[in-house]
């Protein structure tokens, strides 16, 4: 029997990979002030990125698809026998995971839900291989191996400008989060299947300079896959010349510049980036 697989709209997916792969996506809800939105129908990414750039003391928030929502998706992608792959953004960012497993729970049909540690470019990364196997054939065990590879080859680092959109989304204390705002702090982290683990901090951009050399001194003996920068506002010419860095080591690799989802844009906030690379 088919395997169908599921993600939600905080992924990132490309053009090329909307079109070639069937995956269904149960969206997040974006809340401002007294207006209701539906990610990706109702709002587009660059209109949450107005209104988070026009926001000046009561910001847009977001929220997960609820658990009636997955059940009613679930029922019907599973209605002619098929196997159900969720596959969602991590259980630290957002708690759609756990609605997900709950859903399962409830639904009329075998569905198999799965914390991806990841986020945008990253969980695309997991979710477009699934769609892969799936459309292959492949049963579920070798697909859920071939993910769990995956994962362990992938990274996400991401560049804060401030700290003050984890501090309003309870991500960090406020203690914390007026601190690094009195010093202009800017903060480096890498996203571990446990923890957004900082790996660097400091008062301006030398601090991002030295870490994406890091980065790149990294991945040179690698063999690199994909690399992809998302970021929330950023000026042209900044976030490319942060592509052309990684484009001049590795000429060949696939390389994508996107918005990432409100979702990661309202728990990140403006100018924040993230470089996103996998390897074999």
């Amino acid at each position: 029997m088919a395997i169908k697989i599921i993600t939600d709209s905080s992924i990132s997916l490309t053009p090329t990979e909307i079109a070639q792969y069937k995956i269904h996506i149960a969206p997040l809800m974006i809340q401002h002030g007294s207006q209701s939105f539906i990610d990706g129908q109702t709002i587009t990414r660059s209109e949450f990125l107005e209104r988070l750039v026009s926001a000046r003391d009561e910001f847009p928030t977001t929220s997960q698809p609820t658990v009636g929502s997955l059940v009613t998706l679930y029922d019907e992608l599973g209605a002619d026998g098929s196997t159900l792959l969720s596959i969602h953004c991590t259980g630290l960012l957002s708690g759609t995971v756990e609605g997900a497993h709950i859903a399962a729970q409830q639904s009329t049909s075998d569905v198999h839900v799965l914390d991806s540690k990841a986020i945008d470019r990253s969980l695309a990364y997991q979710v477009t291989a699934a769609a892969a196997d799936a459309a292959a054939g492949q049963p579920l065990d070798v697909i859920l191996a071939h993910l769990a590879d995956i994962r362990q080859h992938s990274e996400t680092y991401i560049f804060l400008d401030s700290l003050d959109a984890l501090q309003r989304g309870g991500r960090i204390s406020r203690l914390t989060g007026l601190l690094t705002k009195l010093i202009k702090l800017k903060v480096v982290a890498r996203l571990t299947d446990t923890q957004l683990e900082i790996i660097a901090k400091g008062r301006g951009n030398k601090t991002f300079v030295k870490e994406i050399e890091q980065i790149k001194t990294n991945i040179t003996d690698q063999n690199i896959i994909e690399i992809d920068i998302s970021h929330v506002g950023l000026a042209p010419d900044s976030i490319n010349k942060i592509q052309k860095s990684f484009q001049q080591d590795h000429p060949r690799v696939p390389s994508n510049i996107a918005l990432p989802s409100p979702v990661i844009m309202s728990h990140v906030g403006l100018n924040a980036f993230g470089i996103f690379y996998h390897t074999k």
